[in-house]
């Protein structure tokens, strides 16, 4: 079995696009400005998820990283305002 190319514009977790600024200049467009992942805190649970090969490679998608965030301070999951 041959080994999936890895995409720099993908997430390594979902596969879905991560919308990377900085891997967009790799791929001939032009940046747009910093990458919307240097204004986010990344959690270690997310970051360990992260297969090796492909690890400084590939961003992870703002879905992932939010999903992998722990509830703001006081709000319960189920719990309205």
């Amino acid at each position: 079995m041959t080994p999936t190319a890895l995409d720099p514009c993908r997430c390594p977790l979902c596969g879905q696009p991560n919308a990377c600024a900085m891997a967009a200049p790799q791929l001939g467009a032009a940046p747009n400005g910093p990458c919307w992942c240097t204004r986010v805190q990344f959690s270690a649970d997310v970051l360990k998820r992260v297969p090796e090969a492909a690890r400084n490679k590939a961003c992870i998608c703002a879905a992932c990283v939010a999903a992998s965030a722990p509830p703001p301070q006081g709000q319960r999951q189920g719990q309205g305002a």
